[in-house]
């Protein structure tokens, strides 16, 4: 399981330079124009984590296969979206699919890049997109309610289910609130992730600033943090013209190219670890001669569910999971090192996965 993030953003802010770099291709055009991007592209990426490497090499593997992250790039929305404007109706029904959005901010001055609004202002940029979800969200919940009418009158315990949480949404869609400010109790959280509405999706405001400013940000992208926290979102700086940069470096290269820009690490890996902590994901590994592997599940999941990412059969038939944490695996220096330090742990069907745990599961077929 790795997870889908779309790159959202009005018209010229960087969006497609930014997926261009993240995904080292030039499969979308970037162009001084709206609507450059026409198609959602779609990009995969190894997610970077320093300790697969490590694990690999303490086991001799052969192989090394990182968890991935899938970046779709959408086509620019403009005021009006909502009602068909632009791109409006196939930015709406593209983002639908993706588990959170990077919306891209332009947080710098250039006079050579046009904006579609006619100046440049991070927060009210970001009130554009947002209140065109909302006016969507809010249109689809209506539509939504009147199609419920006749299974109500029926008795209907599941659309029952379905109209009270789309009236808490619609309520505070009026209020002004996008419908992620909801609070929903876990037995509805299953109903309520099937509604697909947009302002339910988590978002990551990424603030693209120049290159100058990519250190420290800048007074725009100090702003759009001040909005993050304030909404429960997720933020983080990059220069995308920076990305594109050490997009075509080796890694050498890029290492020294970071430093001299006073960068301890790429903007891919801190985009990535915002997108993580907002999804509320982490990482376990297996590990042997034949490869080293990363996978990717939500905090809090049991054992069995996180055997399941690996393949149904390991969940249905799960018995048990040998666990090493990550620490104790380099300290032990493998798994027989650790196991002799009585660091390996049987856990069972109620353990709840750690970040960096090493797993070996067993189950019947």
């Amino acid at each position: 399981m790795g997870f889908r993030m779309g790159i959202v953003g009005l018209p010229n802010v960087g969006k497609s330079t930014l997926f261009n770099a993240l995904t080292r291709t030039a499969a979308a055009q970037a162009a001084n124009f709206p609507f450059c991007t026409i198609e959602p592209n779609v990009g995969e990426v190894a997610v970077p984590d320093p300790r697969l490497d490590k694990l690999a090499a303490i086991a001799g593997s052969k192989q090394i296969i990182p968890t991935r992250i899938t970046f779709v790039d959408i086509a620019g929305l403009v005021k009006g979206a909502s009602k068909g404007e632009g791109l409006g109706n196939q930015f709406l029904a593209n983002i639908r699919e993706v588990d959170a959005i990077a919306h891209v901010l332009r947080c710098f001055e250039d006079g050579d890049i046009t904006h579609v609004e006619g100046r440049v202002d991070a927060l009210a940029d970001a009130e554009v997109i947002e209140t065109e979800l909302m006016i969507a969200d809010m249109e689809s919940i209506e539509r939504r309610l009147a199609n419920l009418a006749r299974k109500l009158k029926g008795g209907d315990k599941d659309a029952a289910q379905q109209e009270a949480l789309l009236k808490r949404a619609l309520a505070a869609l009026e209020d002004g609130r996008p419908a992620r400010t909801v609070e929903v109790a876990e037995d509805d959280r299953k109903a309520w992730n099937m509604l697909q509405l947009l302002t339910s999706k988590p978002v990551l405001y990424v603030c693209n600033v120049a290159e100058s400013d990519a250190a420290q940000g800048n007074a725009m992208s100090e702003k759009v943090r001040e909005m993050a926290e304030a909404q429960g979102a997720g933020h983080v700086v990059i220069s995308a013209r920076i990305e594109e940069e050490i997009s075509q470096l080796d890694a050498d290269e890029a290492q020294m190219f970071l430093s001299e820009m006073g960068l301890d690490e790429a903007g891919l890996d801190r985009l990535i670890r915002a997108g993580y902590g907002l999804l509320g994901l982490q990482t376990y590994f297996t590990v042997g001669p034949k490869e080293a592997r990363a996978w990717t599940i939500t905090r809090g999941t049991l054992a069995p569910q996180a055997a399941g990412v690996i393949h149904g059969d390991f969940e249905r038939g799960f018995i048990r999971a040998e666990t090493i944490a990550y620490d104790d695996y380099i300290a032990g220096n493998g798994e027989v090192g650790a196991r002799e330090a009585g660091k390996l742990r049987v856990e069972g069907k109620s353990y709840e996965v750690k970040d960096g745990d090493v797993l070996h599961f067993l189950f019947n077929a």
